[in-house]
């Protein structure tokens, strides 16, 4: 079992910024993403960015040029810098793991990010 705990959410005015974490405890062993999705009321849930544990990421291309994922393999923690925010930034964001040989794969619980125009 895995478990993952977000932090860092909030309310910001468009333009400012905010840091995510998500700190993942219990059986972390092997090849692994992590990475952050995020849901907006009545939309589905999108990917917004993955980093491996070698350290190759991905972007949804919104965001690209305003975030960045980080990891920390020794902590096991993922980071998300999100500058320039935009009111359309706004949801929930979820921390996930992926691990590649077992397939196996958990979600944090949530974490509000909320843009005001």
């Amino acid at each position: 079992q895995v478990q993952l705990v977000e932090s860092g959410g909030g309310l910001v005015q468009a333009g400012e910024f905010l840091r995510l974490s998500c700190a993942a405890s219990g059986s972390i062993f092997g090849s692994n993403a992590m990475g952050w999705y995020r849901q907006a009321p009545g939309k589905q849930r999108e990917l917004v960015a993955t980093i491996s544990s070698t350290l190759s990421t991905n972007y949804q291309d919104s965001v690209k040029g305003r975030f960045t994922i980080s990891r920390d393999n020794a902590e096991n923690t993922v980071y998300l810098q999100m500058n320039s925010l935009k009111p359309e930034d706004t949801a929930v964001y979820y921390c996930h793991i992926y691990f590649r040989f077992t397939r196996a794969n958990y979600w944090g619980q949530g974490t509000q990010v909320t843009v005001s125009s």
